[in-house]
């Protein structure tokens, strides 16, 4: 799956078009599926850092459209099995070093297309040795490096604890120190950073909320406070930003939405306003969504600008599960969180 943008653009603001507030739903599925055809573009492979993520993000846009076969299921999984390591951690493509970012797309993808499986039979360890190789990368003080140079971040953390509850694996790690550690992100307005003492930033907010949704303890958030931070992210125009004084982007309808649907404030911003912004970000001609109208579209976006409706309960599309983003439609067969 490539990160290339493009061709297409979004319309502009104003173009007052009958169709602008139509979901192109073929148009999206065609454009996902022309992504990795793009191979004699030199951008296709400035972007190999990111193809397992981008993977994921193609296949969760078209589960969510109501086409989960518009990708050969096969192929698919045989590319994630070619990126895992013998550590159980997966790269970003084959010959790319382990990472927890694409350790946690490995998963979701693995889950989204029913082949943990696969998974048990083909690589070394199974879906045990993927959760052996999370586990190891929790700190004393409850936080996760990305890999074995180190860095934390709170998305770290919030991916280990979203790959292990869906391998069932969750008791290989110390909940109780990620939620502290999570907790010591917190702050004054009610939201969260990346770490402690960070500003508060949508993006992080999500992971933090979803970290605390799994571990079963949106008790200690501060709903009314946090809830007014984020409804302050909509613009005029109906789009999210992701921290005061920023412009609107169409992900944000995800890291936004999906943090005010944790804490059941969903209806503190206005969904119609949302909606038609979302739909304004569409190439409705060659399909894709950009980050604002106007500007060039990426699956990256298209995903999120989906998602985004899937949150509001728009017509025809799937609906989600804020903390796992996997589709609510999927039939785990346990509960995913910690009960």
């Amino acid at each position: 799956m490539s990160l290339v943008s493009g061709p297409g653009r979004a319309q502009e603001y104003g173009s007052g078009l009958p169709g602008e507030l139509q979901l192109v739903v073929d148009k999206h599925v065609r454009y996902i599926q022309s992504l990795d055809k793009r191979k004699d573009e030199l951008e296709y492979w400035l972007t190999e850092h990111l193809r397992l993520n981008g993977v994921y993000w193609g296949l969760t846009a078209l589960y969510l459209l109501g086409h989960p076969d518009a990708l050969p299921r096969q192929e698919t999984i045989d590319f994630v099995l070619s990126c895992q390591h013998t550590n159980g951690g997966f790269g970003a493509a084959p010959g790319h070093d382990a990472h927890m970012l694409y350790t946690v797309s490995a998963v979701q993808i693995l889950v989204t297309v029913d082949a943990l499986d696969d998974l048990d039979r083909r690589s070394k360890g199974g879906r045990k040795g993927v959760g052996t190789y999370i586990s190891q990368l929790q700190n004393p003080d409850g936080s996760f490096a990305g890999d074995e140079w180190g860095e934390t971040d709170t998305r770290f953390l919030f991916g280990a604890l979203n790959a292990l509850s869906l391998l069932q694996l969750l008791p290989l790690i110390d909940i109780s120190k990620a939620v502290s550690y999570v907790q010591a992100c917190a702050n004054f307005d009610g939201g969260y950073g990346l770490s402690p003492g960070a500003e508060s930033h949508a993006g992080q907010i999500y992971v933090c909320v979803g970290a605390l949704s799994i571990a079963n303890r949106l008790d200690l958030v501060d709903r009314d406070c946090l809830g007014r931070w984020l409804s302050e992210r909509q613009r005029d125009d109906g789009g999210l930003n992701g921290r005061p004084e920023k412009l609107q982007d169409v992900c944000y309808s995800w890291w936004v939405g999906s943090s005010l649907a944790m804490i059941g404030k969903l209806h503190w911003i206005n969904k119609e306003r949302l909606a038609k912004f979302i739909l304004l970000c569409q190439d409705r001609e060659l399909g894709g969504m950009a980050d604002r109208p106007g500007d060039m579209v990426d699956v990256f976006h298209t995903v999120f600008g989906i998602a985004g409706l899937s949150l509001i309960g728009f017509a025809g599309v799937e609906p989600i599960d804020p903390p796992m983003f996997t589709m609510s439609s999927l039939d785990l067969g346990y509960k995913a969180r910690v009960e």
